[in-house]
């Protein structure tokens, strides 16, 4: 199977930034009596943080920018 491609990674990455969105405007709210509370934001910032990295990743990867790598002697 196939890793993730760009366009799911971003795809990902937009979902996450729309939940932010919805529990921004709207965190708990009621119908009917019954109250209702969205996802945890925290949760969703870090899904934010996670898709972020792995779009800029596989976009440098795409655009055929190297990635850094250390090297420490004697290791």
């Amino acid at each position: 199977m196939a890793g993730i491609t760009l366009a799911q990674a971003e795809a990902r990455l937009q979902n996450y930034l729309d939940a932010e969105e919805k529990v921004l405007l709207g965190q708990a709210y009621e119908i009917a009596g019954r109250r209702m509370t969205r996802a945890n934001l925290q949760e969703i910032r870090e899904g934010i943080k996670l898709w972020d990295e792995k779009v800029k990743a596989l976009s440098a990867f795409a655009s055929g920018t190297p990635r850094t790598r250390t090297i420490c002697p004697g290791w």
